[in-house]
């Protein structure tokens, strides 16, 4: 399939520049495999619309308040550093800005001084090589005192509260942006699912900001995914082995739990407790071998993501749905409404 199958024409006004307030008050679009019927709920709805044995397996990755703003050292001009990986302690591969500037060697001072970062190397795509330097016992406490979320570049407004990019069962520190269909989740509405007999499972994929990349091959096939780390722990896999035992419905909360899974089911056959590194690239003609069913929010035209849904639900009816959803005017990309697919 070409890149140019999955355009479609989306309304400037229809980017959600800020969530759901209550998170749960954003509209759900549904949808079921194998039919063309469409029907529209809201997120806090979801209860009424899975089983007692289903299984929701959700992302806990925590993402970093990565984005530093500071000064050059010696010529006080503005300079950030995005930081996307901890290569070794406390040397991080990063985004630079202005990145020609900041060459081996050049020092960034960010707030008071207590946080210091040193260019070390120029890697072949651009990124820097950056080594921190602070007074705290670690990287992380400075990061809360001095950085901010790294919004996608589709989100203008700055946040109120930097919470509302994280999703309230966040825990695993590690991404550079977040897993966002799990941002309309509330306590309150995880309460109210177990109560009717829905579980939990929490796995973990640290997203990189290649998520936002665009593709650029006109064939799809030839498209090079980018790598991120997950984990799946012994109680996420035996959840997920349990429930598929029982004939129970596995439903994935994004598409990066949704990569996690088929990524190891794809590798061992099953899932299993394990960790590593993962390129999966789901595109119309994959096999789902795990999911039965996904919450999802809308995707860019074009994106990995959109080719993921369409992989999952079928190439012509996940298009008729977002042409619905802009017909409807659903918010659309990491603000914005959800698409239950069973």
């Amino acid at each position: 399939m070409l890149k140019k199958d999955f355009w479609f024409d989306l309304p400037h006004e229809l980017i959600a520049q800020e969530p759901a307030d209550p998170r749960d008050s954003a509209r759900l679009l549904c949808v079921k495999r194998g039919s063309d019927e469409i029907c529209h709920q809201v997120f806090h709805d979801l209860p009424d619309l899975l089983n007692a044995g289903d299984l929701l397996v959700v992302n806990d990755s925590k993402v970093l308040p990565a984005r530093l703003v500071g000064e050059k050292a010696g010529t006080g001009a503005v300079s950030e550093i995005l930081l996307l990986r901890q290569a070794k302690g406390d040397v991080w591969e990063c985004l630079a800005k202005p990145g020609k500037r900041l060459k081996a060697g050049a020092e960034v001072i960010f707030g008071d001084g207590s946080l210091r970062a040193v260019i070390r190397e120029t890697m072949e795509d651009g990124n820097k090589l950056v080594e921190f330097f602070y007074d705290t016992q670690t990287l992380y406490e400075k990061l809360d005192e001095f950085g901010k979320m790294p919004l996608p570049p589709y989100i203008t407004r700055q946040l109120e509260d930097q919470s509302q990019y994280q999703t309230v069962y966040a825990k695993e520190l590690g991404s550079a942006a977040a897993p966002t269909a799990g941002l309309h989740f509330t306590p309150e509405l995880m309460d109210r699912l177990r109560q009717k007999g829905v579980d939990f499972a929490k796995v973990t994929l640290h997203v990189g900001l290649g998520t936002f990349r665009p593709v650029k091959e006109d064939d799809i096939a030839d498209h090079q995914m980018h790598s991120e780390w997950y984990c799946v722990s012994e109680e996420a896999a035996r959840k997920i082995n349990e429930t598929r035992a029982r004939g129970g419905r596995v439903i994935c909360v994004g598409t990066t739990s949704c990569r996690t899974l088929e990524s190891v089911a794809a590798k061992y056959g099953e899932i299993r407790a394990c960790s590593g590194d993962t390129d999966i690239f789901l595109y119309p003609g994959c096999e789902f071998r795990c999911m039965d069913g996904l919450i999802t929010n809308f995707h860019l035209p074009e994106s990995t993501l959109i080719m993921l849904v369409s992989a999952f639900y079928g190439y012509e009816r996940t298009m008729a749905a977002y042409n619905e959803a802009v017909a409807k005017k659903y918010r659309f990309f990491s603000f914005g409404d959800a698409m239950l697919i069973l």
